[in-house]
């Protein structure tokens, strides 16, 4: 009896086991289901309510940009004096360690920034009029350079004929330079009430830097949103200040480079030609592109022959090229490097919100963005690369 009694328990404990997996395996079954379920789920309530806010996000975008885009007469001038005036700031910190009051150390900064841009254009002026003086023989004298190169690739379909009418011609360049002139022209007057805007803006702004920042930061309500955001002060007056100080030393030794090969090379003016490489460097991507043809141009103009015209132009590029691979990551580090894709979308729209001024301010921008970024998201930190 005992025997029986105990196969019997046995028989039970399997059937009860079996059982509670035939359960589970039901329920399993169903959990499956009904996620699968779900997944095909219309989105909802849930799913709405991201895309309003998205919409809302992508509004407020529009309008912003549209409000920047056309105030850019007051805006331009601003943003340059801000960009330029945390870049100073770390120099503007060193002076007053040694008892400079607040309001001399402006006044010493801003002068000073306004008598490198006076010289600066002031030595530009006469070259640049000249140019634009000369412009038809410069381009006649270029086309007659390279025409005969042009002409042994028949695939380009290019003839002297093709420079004697339609959109190539010398009389639609006659044309086209007139309307140059009278932009220029029309434009003189607000560029000096932007230079006068932006002297004001950078004293005011060098002068009440200090103040400014102790307003934002106690703006905030906690003690961590407090820290947090001097940290990203910290941050952003580092990188620019770091970053503009060593980009421009490299610069200047990349502008003593293009003298020397403008004057081995025969160019007219070399040390012009140093000024342009040293500027135009801040500019990724256009500036160097501008640069090599200006050269490429020149030494077409001044040389007999096309392969030792363009010389100057290709030991230019290939100087730029190794600097800002090889040379400048080596002294920047990775830490602040910067995707060039991102790079150039932001020059593009920077260029086409404000022109010749927001191509100069897309890579600070996309600085102080990177760095927020990074203090921001602390842990979210990418390895980018610098622009080429």
């Amino acid at each position: 009896m005992a025997t029986i009694a105990a196969r019997q328990g046995r028989q039970n404990v399997k059937s009860k086991r079996r059982t509670i997996e035939h359960e589970g395996a039901r329920q399993d079954e169903i959990a499956g289901y009904s996620s699968d379920t779900t997944e095909f789920m219309p989105l909802g309530r849930d799913a709405l309510e991201v895309a309003k806010a998205w919409a809302v996000i992508g509004i407020f975008l529009v309008i912003g940009f549209s409000v920047i885009h056309q105030l850019s007469l007051v805006m331009k001038p601003v943003a340059l004096a801000i960009v330029i005036g945390m870049i100073l700031g770390m120099v503007a910190d060193r002076m007053g360690e040694f008892g400079i009051p607040r309001f001399g150390i402006a006044l010493i900064l801003s002068t000073l920034v306004m008598a490198c841009l006076f010289f600066l254009a002031n030595a530009l002026a006469e070259p640049v009029g000249t140019l634009i003086q000369d412009g038809p023989r410069v381009v006649q004298e270029t086309l007659d350079r390279v025409t005969p190169f042009l002409e042994r690739h028949h695939w380009l379909n290019i003839t002297p004929a093709s420079f004697n009418s339609g959109p190539m011609s010398m009389d639609k360049f006659l044309e086209n330079s007139g309307n140059v002139l009278s932009v220029l022209s029309a434009n003189l007057t607000p560029a000096i009430v932007q230079g006068l805007i932006f002297f004001a803006a950078l004293l005011l702004f060098l002068y009440g830097r200090l103040r400014l920042r102790r307003t934002i930061i106690m703006a905030f309500p906690t003690r961590r949103q407090r820290l947090l955001a001097i940290r990203i002060f910290n941050a952003v007056e580092e990188v620019l200040g770091y970053y503009f100080a060593t980009a421009s030393m490299m610069y200047l030794g990349l502008g003593v480079v293009m003298t020397l090969i403008a004057y081995a090379g025969g160019l007219a003016m070399p040390l012009l030609w140093g000024v342009f490489a040293f500027l135009s460097s801040f500019i990724p991507f256009l500036g160097i592109t501008v640069m090599t043809l200006s050269v490429a141009i020149a030494g077409i103009i001044t040389h007999d022959t096309l392969i030792i015209g363009l010389l100057p132009a290709a030991i230019f590029f290939l100087v730029h090229l190794v600097m800002e691979n090889l040379l400048f990551p080596a002294v920047m580090g990775r830490q602040w490097e910067i995707n060039p894709f991102v790079v150039f979308v932001g020059i593009l729209f920077w260029t086409w919100m404000w022109g010749a001024v927001g191509a100069m301010l897309a890579l600070p921008i996309l600085l102080i963005m990177m760095t927020m970024f990074n203090e921001l998201f602390p842990d979210r930190k990418t390895v980018p690369q610098l622009p080429a």
